[in-house]
């Protein structure tokens, strides 16, 4: 009889001092000394390049201050509104913005630098190549760009390393290396295989293995016609 997975060990908090610097030194301490009013930011790379992580660790950082942070993402519906308070607007995947997305992030941005409201965006390329109207895209490019820059091997081993550690799970030198080799080596990538893992190695009742993660990449494949 298979055991039930729970999920017994919470993400890790998406704050500046667990995200892995790699190449992006520059932009952490940027972000981390970011003052109310400063010019606006914005950040490019690939998935999992950490856009997300930052954004979200800023937020948490002001948040710590006791300041209020406005969150609009391509998952998110208009009609978006700031709120009075707010300190901090941040616009995430702003590259899948549809049109009325479009519409509301503008009305933001102006209403965020009538009111003095710090903001930060990003997006998987930079301002420019962005596939939005024209004045959006202008805004967007306003202040400071940065690109991420994915993480090697070698720190992306160790993060992969950190986790298992932080949730229990014995992730053997085997399994570590047909997970970079074979998957994309971004962290979000990683992190939502390992999640599966963590949840099929409970309920089969054993331990992570490579045949453990082949018989669970199966399962998951649709029945061939």
């Amino acid at each position: 009889m298979k055991q039930l997975p729970l999920p017994i060990v919470a993400p890790a908090a998406a704050r500046f001092d667990t995200f892995v610097v790699g190449a992006n030194a520059a932009v952490l301490q940027h972000l981390a000394q970011l003052r109310p009013q400063a010019a606006p930011v914005y950040l490019w790379g690939p998935s999992g390049s950490g856009k997300t992580h930052l954004l979200r660790a800023l937020a948490q950082l002001r948040h710590e201050r006791g300041e209020r942070a406005g969150w609009f993402d391509a998952a998110s519906r208009p009609p978006w509104s700031l709120a009075p308070d707010a300190a901090l607007l941040l616009l995430d995947d702003v590259d899948a913005f549809d049109d009325a997305q479009q519409h509301a992030a503008f009305a933001l941005l102006v209403d965020a630098q009538a009111h003095g409201v710090t903001w930060a965006a990003a997006g998987r390329v930079p301002p420019v190549d962005l596939p939005l109207r024209d004045d959006l895209r202008t805004r967007l490019g306003w202040g400071p760009v940065f690109a991420l820059q994915p993480l090697p091997e070698e720190q992306a081993r160790a993060v992969l390393r950190r986790e298992s550690d932080r949730r229990g799970i014995v992730l053997g030198d085997e399994v570590m290396g047909y997970l970079l080799t074979r998957f994309q080596r971004d962290l979000s990538h990683l992190m939502a295989l390992l999640d599966r893992l963590d949840g099929f190695a409970l309920a089969e009742g054993r331990g992570v293995t490579v045949p453990l993660l082949k018989k669970m990449l199966a399962d998951a494949e649709p029945p061939a016609p």
